[in-house]
């Protein structure tokens, strides 16, 4: 049987292990977050929930992959149920476009064209099918290997290629349909 020393000294590992976590992947997993459903308060909400649910589950982590990898898998998983509920899936969100009053330079114009083409991609990318939306994301916003897409999403190398091939041609598509892109 546990004495309360050893369970106390569990708890308070695991609260430094959290808070060690919270600070090294935080910010990382709230971008993956909002490129699943483009909305910073939701994604804030989606990054809580993910520690809480690693809070519960520590005893359940078994040390084959990093905290990172588990981390990133928790995130997923955690915008897939999101997208999956009712209100995602029956409000349209618009994000607000400000306008802006008198440029004053070529430059500034320029930049305000590539922010709303940034802002259009990310749009476009977060109307994709989610198995092509995981792997862009991934592979492109956080910069991960095929090797290591597969490992997180427990997936066949050639599926994540694939997946990766076809999400391409899909968003290609989108941006010559929307005249962003020229073929």
């Amino acid at each position: 049987m546990f004495n309360e020393k050893e369970i106390l000294s569990e708890s308070d590992t695991n609260e430094i292990l959290l808070e060690e976590l919270m600070g090294l992947y935080g910010d990382e997993l709230k971008r993956i977050a909002y490129l699943y459903v483009n909305d910073i308060s939701q994604s804030e909400d989606i990054v809580q929930e993910v520690f809480i649910s690693c809070y519960k589950n520590f005893h359940r982590f078994n040390k084959k992959s990093s905290y990172k990898t588990w981390l990133y898998r928790i995130t997923i998983n955690k915008c897939k149920d999101y997208q999956r509920k009712w209100s995602f899936r029956n409000i349209i969100y618009k994000p607000v476009i400000s306008t802006i009053k008198g440029l004053l330079t070529e430059s500034i114009h320029e930049e305000v064209e590539k922010q709303e083409q940034s802002n259009e991609l990310v749009r476009l990318i977060a109307q994709l099918p989610i198995k092509y939306k995981d792997v862009l994301i991934l592979y492109y916003y956080k910069q991960m290997s095929l090797k290591e897409i597969s490992t997180i999403n427990g997936l066949k190398m050639n599926t994540v290629k694939s997946r990766l091939v076809r999400g391409r041609k899909l968003l290609k598509r989108e941006l010559v349909e929307r005249g962003i892109y020229d073929e």
